[in-house]
């Protein structure tokens, strides 16, 4: 039986393996890992997910091309009410009273930044999804390989996602889209011309004072490897919006180098 093809590569034929580290607190890996096989399915990359943070190293990440995360820099040790921190769960929970506050610590540690850093300088590329700009707050080694560090965003809604730079491999032919999704609203600090998306709120909302714009997606090369950061993804629907998925995919390809 003759290989399925997606944009002229035959799918089952790419030696290439990708390593995926997916959910959180807020995210659960389950909508993640279906959403993503959308992206590295069609393109034949071999896809290993974890839930297991405390297991990337340097010695996990030199079988991969590939890594991506889309969790963010929080663990719980001592538990939280509810699966959902914005739903009311705890109100009909008898003995919340027994529960603690929620206190989040960071999980990452500057060995684990290096060797993602270090991944990346030796000529792999690295996803860094959504949320995943939270571990910039706990990682300056990290921030500095990632590019910007996460500041926050209102409630789920309705914003435009617009293509600045057309002529980047990943952007090129991509149409602006609307999304309901976490506008998230992030820190840049590298240079302006890596910039590929930004968010906007077309309805003129703003973010605590902050505007109705951040930027919402960037890639560049870093020592001999590559950079990708796209900020939608709170939802399955988001990340299966049909130009964000495309964009998805294009990361994927510029990052190991097939585009």
């Amino acid at each position: 039986m003759a290989a399925a093809i997606y944009d002229g590569k035959a799918i089952g034929q790419n030696k290439l393996r990708a390593l995926a580290l997916i959910g959180d607190r807020y995210h659960n890996p389950d909508y993640i890992h279906i959403a993503l096989e959308k992206v590295f399915g069609p393109l034949g990359i071999k896809t290993d997910y974890t839930i297991d943070y405390t297991s990337i190293a340097s010695s996990l990440l030199k079988s991969y091309d590939l890594f991506l995360i889309l969790r963010d820099g929080m663990i719980w040790p001592q538990g939280y009410l509810g699966p959902d921190a914005y739903t009311a769960y705890e109100q009909g929970v008898e003995n919340k009273s027994e529960f603690p506050a929620p206190k989040s610590v960071p999980w990452i540690t500057e060995e684990q930044a290096q060797a993602i850093q270090e991944f990346v300088n030796n000529g792999k590329g690295f996803y860094a999804l959504h949320n995943s700009s939270n571990i910039s707050v706990y990682s300056k080694t990290y921030r500095e390989l990632m590019g910007g560090a996460y500041i926050g965003h209102p409630t789920l809604r309705p914003f435009k996602v617009r293509i600045t730079n057309h002529n980047h491999p990943i952007t090129n032919g991509i149409q602006d889209f609307m999304v309901t999704d976490e506008q998230h609203y992030v820190a840049y600090d590298k240079d302006p011309k890596y910039i590929l998306a930004e968010s906007e709120n077309v309805d003129g909302l703003d973010y605590e004072g902050r505007g109705t714009k951040s930027p919402a997606a960037w890639a560049y090369e870093y020592g001999k490897g590559r950079l990708v950061f796209t900020a939608v993804g709170h939802t399955i629907h988001a990340l299966w919006v049909p130009q964000h998925l495309e964009l998805q995919k294009r990361a994927v390809e510029w990052l190991v180098r097939e585009l």
